[in-house]
């Protein structure tokens, strides 16, 4: 794809094309996690960066969706300070900040705690939004 090409096209149809390009597990994974984000959050922004990284944002970075070779990545900006009852933090975990889930080929994704940890982390992001407007003031 060349930089024009890119420059002409919106996040959102960056993503779209990432998914298609993929045309396997991870593609279907990342619409899905996709999807999932958008009912969590419908005013959620959706952004492309670092040479081809789907990230959400609310008020700040919410979360980023890597593809690899034998995973699709979602890492929540700030996923430490969020409570993870049903488990789904499975990577990056030793961080004082990020929290991870790698969802590999087979992998159940459990809407619901998916969207409340998105939920989540609107509400983390307002909350600090708001205090550091009130700082401001």
């Amino acid at each position: 794809m060349t930089r024009t090409a890119t420059a002409e096209r919106t996040p959102a149809q960056m993503i779209d094309a990432r998914i298609k390009e993929l045309g396997d597990w991870r593609g279907d994974t990342l619409s899905r996690l996709r999807e999932l984000i958008r009912q969590a959050e419908p005013k959620v922004v959706e952004e492309w960066k670092w040479r081809g990284v789907p990230v959400w944002y609310h008020d700040g970075m919410l979360c980023t969706g890597e593809t690899y070779k034998d995973a699709v990545k979602v890492t929540f900006a700030n996923g430490a300070a969020l409570d993870d009852p049903a488990g789904l933090f499975n990577s990056s975990l030793e961080g004082s900040t990020r929290r991870a889930i790698d969802f590999r080929q087979g992998d159940k994704i459990n809407a619901k705690a998916f969207k409340a940890l998105v939920r989540e982390a609107v509400a983390l992001n307002a909350f600090r939004a708001q205090a550091g407007a009130k700082k401001k003031k």
